[in-house]
């Protein structure tokens, strides 16, 4: 599957209905004005791409924003999948300038503060969104669960208490709209 086709994959009535409820409430004052943070490896796997893809695809053309480290892999294709759908994609770079950024950034805000910028996008995101794992990922999950963030992983190699499991797309897009529709 390419990851355009990712976008396309079947989703259930209700994560459809709820996308609907969600794309209402975003034209709205009560709408969320904070980013859903995606994070995964800048080497991630088709698996891992296809999926950040599909769910950033379906939350932006929600009007869900896309915050991410603004990279390869998991990032690119997240940012990729949000500006495919209409959306925003911002990219918070390790680096002093944007050099590096992937080409689907809407934004490059390059902080020179090298992988501590992990922690601005993980304050950044109303929920964050892991799909697959490394050391970087990890370290925003658990800055996320500290500060009483809501985290959602599929795909991930190790379980962080208070993480919550996705199986796949449709899963991880219920159980991410249950949050952000709450």
């Amino acid at each position: 599957m390419s990851l355009r086709e990712g976008a396309s994959a079947v989703l259930s009535a209700p994560v459809t209905e709820a996308l609907t409820r969600l794309a209402q409430k975003q034209w709205g004052p009560e709408r969320h004005r904070q980013p859903v943070a995606m994070l995964g490896p800048g080497d991630g796997g088709p698996a891992e791409c296809e999926a950040a893809y599909a769910v950033a695809h379906a939350l932006a053309g929600a009007g869900m924003a896309v915050v991410c480290g603004g990279r390869g892999g998991v990032m690119a294709a997240a940012s990729r999948g949000a500006v495919e759908a209409g959306g925003i994609a911002v990219g918070i770079l390790p680096e002093e300038d944007d050099r590096n950024a992937n080409e689907w950034l809407s934004v490059a805000i390059p902080t020179g503060m090298g992988e501590m910028r992990n922690g601005i996008i993980a304050r950044s995101g109303v929920c964050l969104i892991a799909i697959g794992g490394n050391m970087g990922t990890l370290s925003e999950m658990a800055m996320g669960l500290k500060w009483g963030k809501p985290v959602f992983v599929m795909h991930g190699d190790v379980e962080l208490p208070g993480a919550v499991q996705a199986t796949d797309v449709d899963d991880m897009l219920g159980k991410v709209l249950g949050c952000l529709l709450g």
